[in-house]
């Protein structure tokens, strides 16, 4: 089900200094910028995508946007094998359940809108 990375990404605490620290510091011109502050992505010259995040709770590191072709339909393939999902949210642009590895790093099922 899976066929790639949509986005590897941080979870940030302070999503403004990250994305000033990642564009001013390293020179990454975000491509995309959340218009409530929540985080920005980086797309680079090889077409991959780095992202800051500010999660709902309090956690922060990293996780993969693992890309799917159906969020819904991978959430159930990926519950009977006995992961632990959240139901699909939409977004403007994509679907996304989120799920962690054994050791707490995040996992997010990925859909692109089309």
């Amino acid at each position: 089900m899976i066929k790639g990375i949509d986005i590897a990404a941080y979870l940030v605490r302070d999503p403004k200094a990250q994305i000033a620290f990642y564009r001013d510091v390293l020179g990454m011109k975000p491509t995309e910028i959340d218009d409530q502050g929540r985080g920005a992505e980086f797309t680079l010259a090889d077409g991959s995508t780095f992202g800051v995040w500010k999660p709902e709770g309090e956690e922060t590191g990293g996780a993969v946007m693992f890309a799917v072709d159906d969020a819904k339909a991978a959430v159930e393939h990926y519950r009977a094998r006995g992961l632990q999902l959240s139901d699909v949210v939409e977004s403007p642009v994509c679907y996304m359940a989120f799920a962690a590895d054994p050791e707490g790093n995040g996992i997010i099922i990925h859909q692109r809108k089309a």
